[in-house]
């Protein structure tokens, strides 16, 4: 069994990777509360945010359908995993077990954005909390997204939740907290 493992961790296409970091503020209004939120997410990111419509009519809340209450940003590559470091360091480096799901992704909450290093806080804008969702991927997951000649990425190549786990602790340097 030992022999096994050994020889999968020598394949280049059994590596786990950082596929994408998606970043969500969920700001629940649209107007200057968005644009601030937009602002601070430009600020941490580097990349200019979208907007995200709310999905159906909820009149307790004052939100209409197709008005704009959220934004978010996808990093991949460099920026992905520079700015994973910061919000990890954010949270203590700590993570609980049961946010990893049967895929390999992760997710984890920030509640104040000033909590990640290197952030001031601006009285302007304001202080605004964030969801971050990391995508774990391996080579050849390409063939799920590509236009020509999309297929299906076969059982064995998928990332397993323990597998997703041990790269957190082994080359994220997380500490996988159970409960």
């Amino acid at each position: 069994m030992q022999v096994q493992v050994l020889e999968r961790d020598q394949n280049p296409m059994r590596r786990i990777r950082v596929g994408k970091v998606v970043v969500n503020m969920a700001i629940g209004k649209s107007g200057d509360p968005l644009e601030r939120a937009k602002k601070v997410l430009e600020s941490l990111t580097g990349q200019r945010p979208c907007s995200r419509n709310a999905k159906k009519t909820i009149k307790d809340f004052g939100i209409r359908k197709g008005e704009p209450i959220a934004c978010m940003v996808t990093l991949r590559g460099r920026r992905a995993l520079e700015f994973l470091k910061r919000a990890l360091a954010a949270v203590g480096n700590k993570i609980k077990a049961s946010s990893f799901d049967e895929r390999g992704n992760f997710a984890f909450g920030i509640r104040e954005h000033i909590e990640i290093p290197g952030t001031k806080y601006d009285p302007e804008l304001g202080i605004f909390g964030m969801d971050v969702i990391v995508a774990l991927e391996r080579p050849g997951f390409r063939v799920k997204r590509r236009a020509y000649k999309r297929s299906e990425v076969g059982k064995s190549h998928e990332i397993k939740r323990e597998e997703a786990i041990a790269f957190a602790r082994e080359v994220l340097g997380i500490e996988v907290v159970e409960g």
